[in-house]
């Protein structure tokens, strides 16, 4: 556990330690999913910056592929309820240094972007390959 992310729950226990966790991970996704992952070597550079709203997108995203149709469910035992909600735990994590910002990003940047409940429970597909095939039960 993180000793930076515990006291951020210590300071403002509306967020779980699991959320802030999984929107650095969340980051992590979205570089990958844009073509902006880091290399080895590379210093941090704006190449691999993503924006609030490519941020919120992903982080949607990386919620459905890992909880599937229990992303909201999820999200709300975290504490995230809004779009404002992950941009707060995004420059909490900036503040103790877990995640990094450029010159151009702005708290504004998350606010009221779309109503991320309904996302999750429309993003949510259910696929043949989810489908038990006859046999299989």
């Amino acid at each position: 556990m993180d000793p930076r992310i515990l006291d951020l729950c210590r300071e403002d226990p509306r967020f779980a330690y699991e959320a802030y966790e999984f929107v650095c991970d969340a980051v992590t996704f979205t570089q990958d999913r844009l073509g902006r992952a880091a290399v080895e070597h590379d210093e941090e550079s704006d190449d691999r910056h993503v924006s609030g709203s490519e941020l919120l997108n992903g982080t949607c995203a990386l919620a459905l592929r890992e909880f599937g149709m229990m992303a909201q469910v999820v999200f709300k035992q975290w504490g995230i309820k809004t779009t404002d909600h992950v941009g707060e735990i995004v420059f909490k994590l900036i503040k103790v240094q877990r995640l990094s910002k450029s010159d151009r990003d702005d708290p504004d940047d998350f606010h009221d972007l779309f109503d991320i409940s309904q996302t999750l429970r429309d993003g949510f597909e259910i696929t043949l390959g989810d489908v038990a095939k006859r046999g299989d039960r």
